[in-house]
């Protein structure tokens, strides 16, 4: 029996397993031989791009669900090492160090937040990049409403003024209302650069500005973090923040496994992958979100985020099925690129084209925001196969719906 392994459940592994499966279900008779087989360290699919929200009661969907259904098998483990001359993978599990063998591989392991050398940052810091992780930051601030006033127990430090940083600041005074932490509370974004949201161009950053401030979110811009401790954060400018709360959301990079491939990668560490998501030069493995790199419209490479991972799981399952029965594979082409940026009790922030030229704000893009964040991004959680495998099918959506103007 020819297996096809999938490295990782987040949005591209999950999809391309259930392409992977819906394939194999198409083709019939000559697909009873194919095993499909899910690797995580989680039991579960995080909604990851939901983990800076106050709720956090949604985001994990067990894996059982989701393929059980589809006769997809899955199994715990933290990936060691990739032999891609050997078609091979070394394993931690539970039961001890395991190889697995492959004939085909997906690898959408992901990417993760870049935590630098700082003193005292990986002993005091919390992030969002995970479900365990947001966890803990919740509970953290739910510990912080029951503690009696204490220097920094209402001050909140977020590092990183990208997309990630921004959601968790302007969605912080929600949080801390939840967790019961009131009074003089204060938000403070810091990041390198001279402006909040460097990457996200000049038409949209007016309105990040505005929403920050209307939030009361303070912004320390043009500076660096010297060290973090459990009193507070120093900064390169002399600053010291009294706060227990430090939220890391500077930068991510792709799964460091990607070294395992001699192939070219680009500065996030991503592997290029063609538009049929295969590696080049590498027999039998193809490529999927956060860890791949692909030009997706002839011109723009994709980006980490959900939007480019859901269809390249999708074309990559159906095309590493069609790869190993030997049939047509198909190319991904998107060529639509909006962004959609949650700012809180503001509202929200939607715009169109890689220029990234605002189209809705305020009510308007969160009411897009939470069609996608709630919805859209969601596999079907009936465990109906035909639900699954028709979610899973080797197409484009069309963007999301605007809700009138700004």
């Amino acid at each position: 029996m020819a297996r096809i392994v999938v490295l990782g459940a987040g949005f591209a592994g999950l999809w391309a397993a259930i392409g992977a499966a819906r394939k194999r279900d198409e083709i019939g008779a000559s697909g009873r031989d194919i095993e499909i087989r899910v690797i995580d360290r989680n039991p579960y699919h995080n909604i990851r791009v939901r983990n800076y929200e106050v709720d956090l009661g949604e985001v994990a969907l067990p894996l059982p669900q989701l393929l059980d259904p589809i006769g997809v098998s899955h199994g715990l483990g933290e990936v060691e090492a990739i032999d891609p001359a050997h078609r091979e993978i070394s394993l931690v599990t539970s039961g001890g160090e395991e190889t697995l063998h492959y004939d085909r591989l997906v690898l959408a392991l992901g990417s993760e937040v870049m935590r630098p050398d700082i003193p005292g940052l990986a002993g005091h810091a919390f992030d969002v990049d995970t479900y365990s992780a947001a966890l803990r930051l919740g509970d953290h601030l739910v510990s912080l409403g029951r503690s009696a006033p204490s220097p920094g127990r209402a001050t909140v430090v977020v590092v990183g003024a990208g997309f990630t940083g921004i959601e968790v600041a302007a969605e912080m005074p929600a949080r801390l209302a939840r967790a019961g932490i009131s009074g003089s509370r204060r938000i403070i974004l810091v990041d390198p650069n001279p402006a909040v949201g460097a990457t996200i161009g000049a038409h949209a950053r007016p309105v990040i500005e505005t929403a920050l401030s209307s939030l009361d979110v303070e912004t320390r811009l043009g500076v660096r973090v010297v060290s973090v401790e459990a009193a507070g954060m120093h900064l390169n400018s002399g600053e010291f923040i009294a706060t227990q709360t430090v939220i890391w959301c500077a930068g991510m990079r792709a799964s460091p496994l990607t070294a395992s491939f001699p192939d070219a990668r680009d500065r996030l560490g991503r592997i290029l992958v063609d538009p049929f998501m295969r590696v080049a030069d590498v027999g039998g493995v193809f490529a999927a979100g956060d860890v791949a790199s692909s030009v997706i419209d002839g011109l723009h490479p994709t980006v980490m985020s959900c939007q480019f991972a859901r269809p390249m799981g999708r074309f990559a399952g159906h095309n590493v099925v069609a790869d190993l029965a030997g049939l047509p594979m198909l190319p991904l082409r998107i060529d639509w690129y909006v962004t959609v940026l949650d700012l809180g009790g503001w509202g929200a922030l939607y715009t169109e084209g890689w220029d990234r030229e605002v189209r809705a704000t305020g009510a308007a893009a969160k009411a897009t925001k939470e069609t996608i964040n709630r919805r859209r991004i969601y596999p079907p959680l009936t465990g109906s196969t035909d639900e699954l495998f028709a979610a899973a099918a080797p197409t484009v959506q069309a963007p999301p719906p605007t809700y009138g103007g700004r």
